[in-house]
């Protein structure tokens, strides 16, 4: 008897005869778990709304990675705040000052592509040099004239897709004050980075001379959090306050001048550097941090095996067992590498990947 074309076993043919003619996969193993798990979703009963958010969240995030696959190699810096501020305020001019200086630097910048601080980061960073991660709201006007019509204005339908892609291709978080909103992309960066479920990424909290926005909410923290055991002093770590742009700028680029990436291999932790430490600079780093490490100690090493990015192949190797649990002592590990290295190090441009 002839199949008839709607049963999932006749879908789920065609997906695999599709897999076998598209031509020059390059993830063919990972494309095909995708379109299984949508057969094996389509095999048990679902409602409608469920595939309406479903196929709208890939929408979504098929238009982000296209917009951002031509520039991954490039360094980008997040830029969050009140969206109410007015552009004769102190802050909307830091803002504006703040991504003029870092996109000199070579970084380029990423707002939420509304008005007040957002308006200001992408007027500082130009329209070449910015990004907009835009949400599509019935009540809202559409993205500032910093971005308007580019092509690197993306819309989104959802939140939780759009704050995925704030986070997946920032190498920098910067908050200027702002409200619920903004006090919500401070606790959940500090949550992934706190938690090791985002990249090892400098958090920079900024606001102007005399204003005690973030001194103010750092003394909460202190009060409420750590003082009741809810949080570790190291957690304090994972983020810089200021209120000068250029010690902003200082915090991003100087977390590159020697660290470069990292990821897991197996259980090892892999730091990538962008120059090699002396031995006694590991010894320091192993006498310093030894806390941090389940066993053994921190190793210099070439490339493991399981690292695919051939790019960055040739950098140099720091291995270790870290207990992926003290994220604020890794931070401060971190800025020591940096400051260890700084000796030999070559010049390099922080804002490549």
């Amino acid at each position: 008897m002839a199949q008839h074309p709607s049963s999932p076993d006749a879908f789920r043919a065609e997906l695999d005869e599709l897999v076998e003619i598209l031509p020059q996969l390059k993830h063919k193993e990972l494309i095909q778990q995708a379109l299984q798990t949508l057969v094996q979703l389509a095999e048990v009963e679902t409602d409608r709304l469920d595939w309406k958010i479903l196929n709208s969240s890939l929408v979504d995030m098929g238009g982000a990675f296209r917009a951002f696959y031509p520039y991954r190699h490039v360094r980008k810096v997040s830029i969050f705040g009140s969206a109410r501020v007015e552009p004769t305020t102190q802050s909307y001019q830091m803002a504006v000052e703040f991504a003029e200086q870092v996109t000199q630097m070579g970084f380029m910048v990423m707002t939420g592509a509304g008005g007040g601080i957002m308006q200001a980061g992408n007027q500082g960073a130009g329209v070449e040099a910015s990004f907009g991660l835009n949400i599509q709201l019935p009540f809202e006007q559409g993205a500032n004239p910093f971005i308007e019509g580019d092509r690197k204005l993306i819309n989104f339908k959802y939140f939780f897709t759009r704050k995925l892609f704030f986070l997946r291709e920032s190498d920098a978080l910067v908050l200027f004050p702002g409200g619920f909103g903004t006090l919500d992309e401070a606790f959940e960066c500090l949550t992934l980075m706190q938690t090791g479920k985002s990249d090892l990424v400098p958090l920079v909290l900024v606001a102007p001379p005399g204003s005690d926005y973030w001194q103010s909410w750092q003394d909460y923290i202190k009060e409420h959090l750590l003082s009741q055991g809810l949080i570790n002093a190291s957690d304090l770590s994972l983020f810089t306050i200021t209120d000068r742009v250029d010690e902003a700028c200082e915090a991003i680029a100087s977390f590159y001048r020697i660290y470069h990436s990292s990821r897991y291999v197996g259980e090892d932790m892999v730091i990538r550097l962008n120059s090699e430490l002396s031995d006694a600079d590991v010894a320091t780093l192993n006498d310093q941090y030894a806390d941090i490490l389940v066993k053994g100690k921190i190793c210099k090493s070439a490339a493991l095996p399981g690292e695919s990015n051939a790019e960055i192949q040739h950098l140099p190797r720091l291995v270790l067992h870290f207990n992926q649990r003290d994220l604020g002592r890794l931070y401060h590990m971190i800025r020591m590498i940096n400051k260890l290295g700084m000796a030999q190090a070559q010049l390099m441009h922080p804002e490549q990947k």
